[in-house]
């Protein structure tokens, strides 16, 4: 009796262990599910949606991207601590087909920026990335990180040099520093979209736009024109294309699966 006891606890540990697929129809699956989905949206701005039979992850980023220093509490920020873990856990996930990343950003700290930005240049998973309002600053590696890219006609992109802030040493070496940190984002953005380094370096420099400033505000269609971002459109262009990289990529593992299943079926055979 106190096995069968034991062995039906250790079946509902396991069963409230998993993270139920939100595809499934079950009425308590889809209620658990919602406020799943709801705490997820309050905690990380991310939520878990599906289509058939294909599971999206839906990231936001928004406000500042916050580095070492945690930001005053006025500012909406976007913290790197809680991304980059979630990162490696949607890749890892084998339910979760793709991810969806919205940009509206100020910008913010650029060390942690490139480090989201390498994360998702870095998945074999589908990855689609759509600017809403702004990607600003650190936020263009972040929009040219995904496989695919999408900017909305009303949405802005400001490129412009690294920038710091409190105490500055007046020597060559802190001019070095940044010419480098500079190098290290045009580097990546150019890896990761269709500008060439002359050009992104030369809307970087441009002293005949901004009043107070240095560098170029992009809209929408001057952003995909200069070759950052790959086409303008909305969320649902954006939702679209993912599913039908989603749908590609199952295609593929499908047929290398039919690949590997013949090849052992064939040395079976010989054997």
């Amino acid at each position: 009796m106190k096995n069968k006891q034991s062995k039906a606890r250790g079946s509902i540990k396991e069963r409230d262990d998993f993270v139920k697929n939100p595809c499934e129809g079950d009425e308590s699956a889809s209620s658990e599910n919602d406020i799943s989905n709801s705490d997820r949206i309050e905690n990380t701005g991310s939520v878990l949606t599906c289509h058939k039979d294909s599971v999206i992850y839906c990231l936001t980023i928004i406000g500042q991207i916050e580095g070492h220093y945690i930001l005053s509490q006025q500012n909406k920020t976007t913290k790197y601590e809680h991304v980059i873990p979630l990162l490696v856990s949607i890749e890892e996930d084998e339910r979760i087909d793709g991810l969806l990343v919205m940009l509206n950003t100020a910008g913010g700290d650029v060390e942690a920026g490139l480090a989201i930005a390498e994360l998702i240049s870095g998945m074999k998973k589908p990855t689609v990335s759509l600017v809403l309002g702004g990607g600003h600053s650190i936020g263009i590696p972040l929009a040219v990180a995904a496989k695919k890219s999408f900017i909305a006609k009303s949405a802005s992109m400001t490129v412009h040099p690294v920038r710091t802030s409190g105490l500055t040493i007046g020597v060559s070496q802190t001019f070095d520093y940044f010419r480098k940190m500079q190098d290290r984002i045009t580097t990546f953005v150019c890896e990761n979209s269709k500008i060439s380094k002359g050009r992104y370096n030369k809307l970087v420099l441009n002293t005949g736009e901004l009043v107070m400033d240095v560098g170029t505000i992009l809209e929408g269609q001057e952003a995909v024109d200069e070759g950052l971002i790959d086409n303008v459109g909305t969320v649902s262009d954006a939702i679209d294309e993912l599913y039908s990289m989603i749908k590609s990529n199952k295609s593929k593992h499908a047929k290398a699966k039919r690949a590997s299943d013949n090849s052992k079926g064939a040395e079976t055979d010989k054997n």
